[in-house]
């Protein structure tokens, strides 16, 4: 099932409910790729991990791999960024 940015335009108080519903399906065995700027709930529940920038793979592992040590110079900046900012 494809993904993209099912957050995004949602009341805070049902994103939650939401992401629930995604880890259910994960659950299930259900193949996902999901499109996010949840970055909590993608380094929590994928399996593999690409941050994009301007349409192209800048960094790609595992999300220990990617949000513990990206290789790249922007994936590490783009990490950095949303830490200072509360969002991982």
């Amino acid at each position: 099932m494809l993904l993209d940015e099912i957050t995004s335009s949602l009341d805070p108080e049902l994103v939650g409910e939401v992401l629930d519903v995604v880890r259910e399906l994960k659950a299930t065995g259900m193949t996902l790729v999901l499109a996010t700027h949840e970055m909590g709930f993608a380094r929590d529940t994928s399996d593999v991990v690409c941050v994009l920038d301007n349409g192209n793979i800048i960094e790609q592992g595992t999300p220990t791999q990617v949000f513990t040590n990206p290789q790249s110079e922007r994936a590490q900046q783009f990490l950095e960024r949303v830490i200072r900012s509360g969002r991982l």
